[in-house]
């Protein structure tokens, strides 16, 4: 396994993270105990969750992932050997996460409930990186590439990294990182750090696949000047990339079969785009899975590509992949495509 620094930290992750988004929805606390134990048998230190999980965010659910992970911790007593990071929401209607319902913000008061939440159900003392899921200000999120610009009131980022500091400060959370982020938001994080002596991001959780690179446009530049890690998210493009969606199938366990909540990947090129890559790995006599997260792990600017499985032999399939070194031509044919139908995920 290859390890990578996270930001400026100086601390080392491991080049895949489990993820973990699955466990108590999909997976049980049984499953999600299996699957961390094999991700720790295969040399992965790195485990990321969310306060809203397991996705679908519900009721009824939220927290469960968290929880599951708290007792493998409790279990196996390995908590000094993990970098655990989970997420904190951000601006949402979703009322049901906060004792007195209010819509989802990042307050001081939210995220002070938020972490205490978070560090109870994950039985620990500390959060390794905590992260913001999604931006407060009012914006358009997960719905393609151009910046749609909303009004609204929203808590200013200095306040926000001030609560983190207090946070850091108290030793609840050792770094901080952002999520779903855009190239000004992280810029004016850094600044606002800077010019308050607040804690820096060190990270940022964002999608990319084949078929989303948008973040090599603005992002990976702040990467390269600032070292702020990319965690690489949905490097399968919820499975799509690893063909299990090809001519229509709809396998009876998969998440567009149980939650039909994938629509992005089967709008305009997408779909085709997806089959080229698929028939690309076919035609190199590669697993077309472990072809897409092979892709993702060996850009420059990965950290650490956050994998995700629904069994164990997915999730070992996914591991795998960290053995494979893509041969030129293949980049070369990916390279081809990728100009072809450009981004048409995002």
């Amino acid at each position: 396994m290859d390890y990578r620094e996270l930001g400026r930290t100086g601390i080392k992750v491991s080049a895949l993270c489990l993820g973990t988004m699955t466990f108590g929805s999909q997976n049980s606390e049984a499953d999600g105990h299996a699957q961390i134990d094999c991700a720790v048998e295969h040399s992965i230190n790195m485990l990321d969750a969310a306060e809203l999980y397991p996705i679908p965010p519900r009721p009824e659910t939220q927290g469960r992932t968290e929880a599951i992970i708290g007792t493998w911790l409790a279990s196996r007593k390995m908590r000094d050997k993990m970098i655990v990071a989970t997420k904190v929401i951000g601006r949402t209607k979703m009322d049901w996460l906060r004792k007195d319902r209010s819509p989802g913000r990042q307050s001081r008061a939210q995220i002070r409930e938020a972490v205490a939440g978070s560090l109870t159900r994950l039985k620990t003392d500390y959060i390794d990186l905590y992260q913001l899921h999604w931006p407060e200000r009012p914006m358009r999120i997960f719905e393609g590439l151009d910046y749609v610009h909303l009004t609204g009131d929203s808590h200013p980022i200095e306040e926000i990294l001030g609560v983190l500091g207090e946070l850091v400060a108290q030793g609840k959370v050792r770094f901080v990182g952002l999520s779903n982020e855009t190239p000004w938001g992280v810029m004016t994080f850094l600044k606002a750090a800077e010019r308050a002596g607040l804690p820096r991001v060190v990270s940022i959780q964002n999608a990319y696949n084949l078929v989303n690179r948008s973040f090599e446009t603005g992002l990976s530049e702040v990467f390269y000047r600032e070292q702020v890690s990319l965690l690489a998210y949905s490097p399968l493009g919820q499975g799509y990339l690893s063909g299990k969606y090809e001519g229509g199938a709809l396998p009876a366990a998969s998440r567009k079969a149980l939650f039909g909540r994938m629509g992005r990947y089967g709008l305009g090129n997408g779909p085709i785009a997806i089959s080229t890559y698929i028939a690309l790995a076919r035609k190199h006599g590669l697993d077309p899975a472990q072809m897409a997260l092979a892709f993702v792990t060996s850009r420059p600017f990965v950290t650490s590509n956050i994998i995700g499985a629904t069994t164990l032999a997915q999730l070992k399939t996914d591991i795998t992949s960290g053995l494979l070194k893509l041969p030129d031509a293949v980049l070369k044919d990916i390279e081809a495509i990728h100009l072809t139908y450009p981004n048409p995920c995002p």
